[in-house]
Order: structure tokens, then C-alpha cells, then sequence
């Protein structure tokens, strides 16, 4: 088995290869190996980054999204059968009838995306209004529309950032609170989650790294780039720390209950065939084995996280640039598979 010295030592040399900006976390067998930081949480500042730093998972907040839904679920204020149309009303009316919870869930819903990254880059600037605008769901709304279905619902998965604003803004209406706040309330606070939340990018608290972009090989900050205010498919901001207590939270049933979760996490689309996984409901899953992963990418952005029970890991990679996690991440999952 690697130690964690060894372990340090090939992570430091991968960070310093690849110019690494972030903060990196292992634990096996409830013992942390690995707490590191990397890099700038401030450029301009030159502000170091800590392994108390708050950074964004972008697309990582996907799972709080999917959590949130699944304890309205469970507190019987939503099925996952219930359609988008009964909750929406008259809103958003090219999301045709038979798109289900479970469908926008699970990346089934075959609605048109209002950010369809097949098409777009995340480090260009794709927000078709100026993005100081998009500060609640609802301001969503005009993003969402006049996207055509491109599937039957139910017909094979497609990624779909809008799937998971429409779920914030179906659990809003629902519960008749705001998406932050049933974030908080439902996932973060029974999961102790104290250092993560979601926070407008023209107001972070000193704590946060800025997230950068590299334009004409000078790094400017993604506050262009990105809604001013996360919602449903992406934007929380938190630590390694945090995401470890996720883990124990989720595995633990602090935040949903046993069926719930086993639900959650039973593959509902087969393996990607690049990827090598599949998909539950808000987690990718690993065929043919226990491991799940929540992870995402933005403009200066990027995240992965993987949990294993059966073999005893977490493994928690975050960078305050859009593809910065990648290597340091598949250098983890190298030192755990040989173990």
C-alpha cells in the first residue's frame, strides 16, 4: 500500500507539473493521508491558497440539487413520478407532459438545454444576458424557454444543465422556500457542512478563492463568466473538509434516509462508453463497483470528489481553474487502485 509520504510525494510532483492551483484531500480507512493546498486562491492579491479555503464545484452542486428533491420526496411533497407540467404551470411550455422528476434527475428528460455543453465552451461566455441579472431561479426563466425537446423523455441520458434549474425551481414552488435556503437547511446543515454555501461572485467573503480563466495566455477571473448567484446546476462553494463530512453524512443517512440513498445511487443509464460510468440520480456511478463520484467543470472551475465504502477511500480534488483538477485527480485514483 502507498503510504502517505510516497502519496504526498507523487501528488506534489503532479501539482507542480501541471501548475496546479487547489486543494487536495485523501482519506483511507477513516485516517486523512493527504491535506493539501496549492497555488493562489488570489492572483492579484497573491493570497495563498489553504486547505480552509472555500473554492466552487460548479456541476458538483448537481448532488445538493438532487438531494434537496429527494428530501421533499421523502417528506411526501413530491413524487418522483409527479411531471415538471403539474408544478410549472404555464411556464416553460415547450417541457412536454411526460417529463417526470425522475427523468430531469437522472439526465433523461430530453428538454432542449439552455447550456448545452456539446455546443458550448464553459470558458467562453455563454449567458445570453449579462450575468449580473441571473441571481435567483426564477431569474432563470428566460434561459430555460424556447429550447425544443431534443427526445421523448425517457429515451436514452443526456447531460443537461437546465434539467437541474428547472428541478430547483420545481423544489422552490413545492416547498415555498428558495433554493439556497433549502439547500442549507435540508443538506448542509445535517450534513455539518458549516463552511460551504452559495455566494454571489461580486460579494465573496475573504475565504473564497477567485476562480481564473487563462485569455491570450493572461488569467482573468470568471466573474463574467458565471451567473452572479448560482442556482440548481451549479455555483456552491466549499472545502475539502466539508465534503469529506458529505460523505459521512450521506453514508451515515443524516441527510436522506437508507432506501432513499440506494435509490439514488442504482444506475439509471448504462456506462458511458468514453467514461467508463454510469448515472443515478445525481451521482456518477462506477459499474461493477461501489464507487460514486460528484464532480464538475465551469469557467475556473473544477471538481471531483469520489467515495469508496467497500475499499475504504474519499478522495477529494478542487482548482480554482477549469481543467486544473484533472491530473491531480487521476493521480489519486492511480495511487488507490494499486492499493
Amino acid at each position: 500500500m502507498t503510504t502517505s509520504d510516497e502519496a504526498l510525494r507523487r501528488i506534489d510532483a503532479v501539482a507542480a507539473g501541471s501548475g496546479f492551483s487547489g486543494v487536495v484531500r485523501l482519506e483511507r480507512d477513516g485516517v486523512v493521508e493527504v491535506d493539501a493546498a496549492y497555488g493562489l486562491a488570489d492572483r492579484a492579491h497573491r493570497v495563498p491558497m489553504t486547505t480552509a479555503t472555500r473554492l466552487g464545484i460548479a456541476s458538483g452542486s448537481k448532488t445538493m440539487t438532487a438531494l434537496v428533491v429527494l428530501r421533499l420526496v421523502e417528506d411526501g411533497r413530491l413524487d418522483l413520478g409527479s411531471s415538471a407540467r403539474s408544478v410549472l404551470d404555464e411556464d416553460l411550455p415547450l417541457i412536454g407532459d411526460d417529463v417526470t422528476v425522475e427523468h430531469l434527475l437522472a439526465h433523461r428528460s430530453g428538454i432542449g438545454d439552455y447550456l448545452d455543453e456539446d455546443e458550448l465552451d464553459p470558458d467562453d461566455y455563454p449567458m445570453p444576458v449579462s450575468v449580473h441579472r441571473l441571481a435567483t431561479t426564477e431569474d432563470f426563466l428566460p434561459l430555460l424557454d424556447g429550447h425544443p425537446a431534443k427526445f421523448p423523455a425517457g429515451e436514452r441520458f443526456s447531460y443537461c444543465n437546465g434539467a437541474y434549474v428547472v428541478l430547483a425551481l420545481i423544489a422552490e414552488r413545492v416547498a415555498g422556500r428558495s433554493y439556497h435556503d433549502l439547500v442549507r437547511e435540508l443538506v448542509l446543515a445535517p450534513a455539518g457542512m458549516r463552511d460551504s454555501g452559495f455566494f454571489r461572485s461580486d460579494d465573496l467573503p475573504g475565504d473564497v478563492a477567485t476562480g481564473y480563466v487563462e485569455v491570450g495566455g493572461h488569467w482573468r477571473t470568471n466573474v463574467f463568466h458565471l451567473p452572479v448567484l448560482g442556482t440548481g446546476d451549479g455555483g456552491m462553494f466549499t472545502t475539502t473538509g466539508d465534503v469529506s463530512r458529505f460523505w459521512d453524512a450521506l453514508v451515515g443517512d443524516a441527510i436522506v434516509g437508507p432506501q432513499t440513498r440506494a435509490d439514488m445511487l442504482r444506475d439509471r443509464s448504462p456506462a458511458d462508453p468514453d467514461e467508463g460510468r454510469g448515472y443515478g440520480l445525481g451521482f456518477w456511478l462506477r459499474p461493477g463497483s461501489r464507487e460514486v463520484t460528484i464532480s464538475g467543470a465551469d469557467a475556473g472551475v473544477s471538481f471531483a470528489s469520489r467515495h469508496d465504502p467497500e475499499r475504504g477511500y474519499t478522495h477529494t480534488v478542487i482548482a480554482n481553474t477549469g481543467d486544473g483538477a484533472w491530473p491531480v485527480s487521476a493521480e489519486l485514483d492511480a495511487i488507490v487502485a494499486v492499493d
